[in-house]
């Protein structure tokens, strides 16, 4: 089948690229194919913890960036954000009629000779160019520790967080230093025996609203390395965490004392390397997660620094492919930017050569 963009992805970032395909005057289908993994709308929204919210307390709160052309205003924002956000997502495609394909599951890109071959478990496309979506959700990321084979205790990520009642009366270690962890952590100490932090670094706390000049700041300093080839660091890392009411509580409580990264995990818990042990009922990885683009191994884009380069959403190594929700576009309102961007440069590419 031949189109001229594929569009692999329909959470926010790939939305927002179809949205700006269509306001460009391709068509679904001759224009762009729009493919998704998931049985129906709502991306990783979908799968997202029962009690993670769009609004209300900073307990559990995410914020929530409209798609360009639908306001998201949901009726009741204190229902679980996985039932509203796939809600929003689902009216949005029909409002702009992108007829995204699903589920199709893309397990490689090839290049040939001018074109790109988009291999799948549900057909074969071929494009001019490509607009990858794929976010990060299906690649969760759990750090190798000595003895984890070993531990005794139950051992999940936050991908497959069930809620705070899971853990009534266990000792839980919540380990990352992101606003997810935070979040667990405030959740999970009100039932659970006891609860410890550990992270990696540091957390870094920071004062004051984050406006719009201090989220560029951050988002630049993600850029960086991205242009550079570097493997993308997490927003969070440079925004820091902000020193909500909650979170000063949680720090006053003394729930959110964080403590160094421990050196092992034992049968029983985890141990340090200074000879100090905690027991653990429980270990919690909110570790994060990695970049789903093994599809994409094919096209060579990975730079000799383990990341792909990108110049803006632009595959440096091959400009016909663009990344959104990548690095510096994987948040809600980055992906939104990043989509528009790159919709914007694909039509600009495809029509160059009818304008020489």
């Amino acid at each position: 089948m031949d189109t001229q963009v594929v569009v692999i992805g329909a959470g926010q970032a790939g939305l927002s690229a179809a949205w700006g395909l269509r306001r460009a005057g391709l068509e679904p289908g001759p224009g762009f194919v729009m493919l998704d993994a998931e049985e129906a709308p709502g991306g990783a929204w979908r799968h997202r913890w029962d009690t993670l919210r769009v609004a209300g307390d900073a307990f559990s709160a995410h914020r929530i960036h409209s798609l360009p052309g639908l306001d998201f205003a949901p009726e009741d924002p204190d229902r679980p954000a996985n039932q509203v956000v796939p809600e929003y997502f689902a009216a949005y495609e029909r409002e702009f009629d992108l007829q995204v394909r699903r589920p199709v599951r893309v397990t490689a890109v090839r290049p040939v000779g001018e074109l790109l071959r988009v291999e799948a478990d549900e057909g074969v496309w071929t494009a001019q160019a490509l607009v990858n979506a794929t976010g990060t959700w299906t690649r969760p990321f759990v750090p190798a520790y000595p003895g984890a084979r070993e531990f005794r205790g139950r051992q999940l990520h936050a991908v497959d967080f069930p809620g705070p009642e899971a853990f009534a009366g266990q000792r839980v270690v919540v380990v990352g230093g992101g606003t997810s962890a935070v979040q667990f952590l405030l959740q999970i100490a009100p039932v659970a025996a006891a609860t410890t932090w550990v992270t990696r670094t540091p957390p870094r706390w920071r004062e004051g609203p984050f406006d719009d000049v201090a989220g560029r700041e951050a988002v630049a300093l993600v850029e960086e390395r991205v242009r550079a080839g570097l493997p993308p660091r997490p927003v969070v890392s440079v925004t820091g965490l902000p020193l909500t009411p909650a979170y000063r509580e949680g720090i006053d409580s003394g729930v959110l004392a964080r403590r160094p990264m421990f050196s092992r995990i034992t049968p029983g818990g985890v141990a340090w390397a200074d000879g100090t042990t905690e027991p653990a009922d429980v270990i919690l990885w909110a570790t994060g997660w990695r970049p789903a683009i093994g599809h994409l191994a094919p096209l060579h884009l990975r730079s000799p620094q383990g990341g792909i380069a990108l110049d803006g959403t632009r595959a440096v190594a091959d400009p016909r492919v663009h990344l959104v929700g990548y690095g510096p576009s994987a948040s809600t309102i980055g992906a939104n930017r990043a989509g528009r961007a790159a919709a914007h440069e694909t039509v600009q590419r495809l029509r160059a050569p009818a304008a020489a």
